[in-house]
């Protein structure tokens, strides 16, 4: 059977009869036999579609690492729809079912595997997948390399030695949203080989952007009551912490009822809240950033931020939970001038401290070892170590062969400590400088929706029509600059940098040592503080 007849058998069996590709598909599968991708789509372009047909035509065994139980859930039951032979390994499966999985994955059972960025790192997994024939790896929701990798969940950033060990097969990365910064970090931190980044229409003209700003904290949540009584359809709103999730819930009890969703309740509540709101049997959830990838309900009228996001990649991810139906749905902000502060230090992870690296330094002179090994020379926790690992790893002090973490030859302990602290003060110069572009967001009277694209790499000149400064009027059109989203430029005391955000008289630069940095586009280019290094 030839490639292109496979191809098509796998199209009609995961799509259906008569239904075909849409751009993104197409162009992340044209290649993906050749070079790792990295596929930037929004919601509802039909990502998990692009691996299930890969992983028909290739009839080989994909392995997909997917960020939270819920969302492998209903990835499982997606890829069954399809007639794929698909299991998942996480804590929601007993051992003996896990075992199961694996042992039906190295022997040529099963399609699809799905887990987390943890059980990759399990000996035992990777022993097993590395007798499976593994074909694919995919990173759902890649932007969490970046967004969670550094210290939330740091095996995220082990990912890439983990599929090299594997047998080097293909790596495919998908998500909805990601800056050029984030795509970047997702490209290096994966290790991907020559890789196509495609980046597709991430807007969502259905959804209206807004910006409300608030005195205190007693007037932004009555604005955000305000706004969910006037709402009868479905809502979502985004509070900055547990304790505001439940100060807000009680608020809006006399407007209509709600539930609370974070990460301080118990996974059982925790599932059951997602449940009730995705079958529709609640209309209202409260919740933190925790309450995200797998909420696909379709007619999520409003989305309500009760403060500003940490970051505009975040925001535009939740944001893209309104109006997945494709009717019309609106997003707001509401915020403080304090929010800033908050998100300066929601952002400020400082990475493992010195103690830590230096006991796990002198548990690798010992030999090397996985991290079970490690984390008992150490007496540390696991999760301690591997942040420890992948902060090491990204200075080049040590590299992990064969599912082991070893020093590099010749490496000097003080000379990593130095590069460690290094790089974790260029990271919080990159996070402060996000903080600053989401007041950008929240305090510009220029077309809000033009400011989140460019940031993800769509150049726009037109207002959209579509926001509140449209609305008042305030938008203005950009006229031809001598810069552009996307374009390269060099700093006179920055150094290099890639332009992120055009507006009428400003530039938004993304430095690698610096951050975003906004200029006068004028003054910057005419004094040659900034320099063209490409078109």
């Amino acid at each position: 059977m030839t490639s292109e007849r496979r191809l098509e058998e796998a199209v009609h069996r995961v799509l259906g009869e008569g239904t075909a590709l849409r751009q993104a598909q197409r162009d992340a599968l044209a290649g993906l036999d050749g070079h790792d991708t990295l596929l930037v789509a929004r919601t509802g372009a039909g990502k998990t579609a692009v691996y299930a047909i890969a992983t028909l035509v290739a009839a080989r065994l994909t392995v997909v690492v997917s960020p939270l139980i819920a969302l492998q859930r209903d990835q499982e039951r997606a890829l069954r729809e399809s007639g794929l032979r698909v299991a998942s390994v996480s804590s929601a499966r007993t051992a003996r079912q896990q075992r199961e999985a694996i042992t039906a994955a190295a022997s040529g059972r099963l399609d699809v595997l799905l887990l987390g960025p943890e059980q990759l790192q399990r000996e035992v997994v990777l022993t097993a997948l590395t007798d499976a024939d593994v074909g694919l790896v995919v990173v759902d929701e890649a932007h969490c390399v970046a967004e969670w990798g550094h210290d939330f969940r740091p095996d995220y950033l082990l990912v890439g030695a983990a599929t090299r060990r594997l047998g080097a097969p293909r790596i495919l990365a998908l998500t909805a949203t990601a800056s050029t910064h984030v795509r970047d970090e997702i490209v290096r931190r994966l290790g991907m080989r020559e890789p196509r980044v495609l980046v597709h229409d991430a807007d969502r003209p259905n959804i209206w952007l807004g910006a409300r700003p608030a005195a205190s904290d007693d007037e932004r949540d009555a604005t955000v009551r305000a706004l969910v009584a006037e709402e009868p359809g479905a809502v979502i709103v985004y509070a900055r912490t547990r304790a505001h999730c439940e100060r807000l819930a009680e608020r809006l009890a006399d407007v209509r009822p709600a539930t609370v969703y974070h990460a301080g309740l118990p996974a059982d509540e925790r599932a059951a809240t997602q449940d009730r709101f995705l079958s529709g049997r609640t209309d209202l959830v409260v919740a933190t950033s925790a309450f995200g990838m797998g909420i696909d309900r379709p007619d999520v009228r409003l989305v309500v931020h009760a403060g500003a996001p940490t970051t505009l990649d975040q925001y535009y991810q939740e944001v893209g939970r309104a109006g997945r139906d494709g009717e019309p749905a609106r997003a707001l902000v509401v915020h403080r001038a304090e929010d800033h502060a908050l998100a300066r230090y929601q952002r400020a992870g400082g990475g493992p401290r010195p103690s830590t690296l230096t006991r796990v330094l002198e548990a690798l002179a010992e030999g090397p070892g996985d991290q079970a090994v490690l984390a008992r020379r150490a007496g540390l926790a696991r999760r301690t170590v591997a942040r420890a690992v992948a902060a090491l790893e990204r200075v080049g002090a040590v590299r992990l062969v064969d599912g082991r973490t070893a020093l590099v030859e010749g490496a000097d302990p003080h000379a990593a400590l130095v590069a460690v602290h290094d790089e974790a003060a260029r990271r919080a110069r990159l996070e402060a400088s996000r903080v600053e572009l989401v007041r950008s967001y929240t305090d510009t009277t220029d077309c809000r929706r033009r400011l989140l694209l460019e940031l993800l790499g769509e150049e726009r000149t037109e207002p959209c029509g579509r926001c509140d400064s449209c609305d008042a009027g305030t938008s203005l059109a950009v006229a031809p600059q001598r810069v552009r989203p996307g374009q390269e430029v060099r700093h006179r005391e920055f150094g290099p940098g890639t332009v992120s955000v055009v507006e009428p008289e400003r530039v938004t630069v993304l430095f690698e040592e610096r951050g975003y940095v906004t200029l006068d586009t004028q003054i910057a280019l005419d004094s040659e503080l900034l320099s063209l290094t490409s078109r």
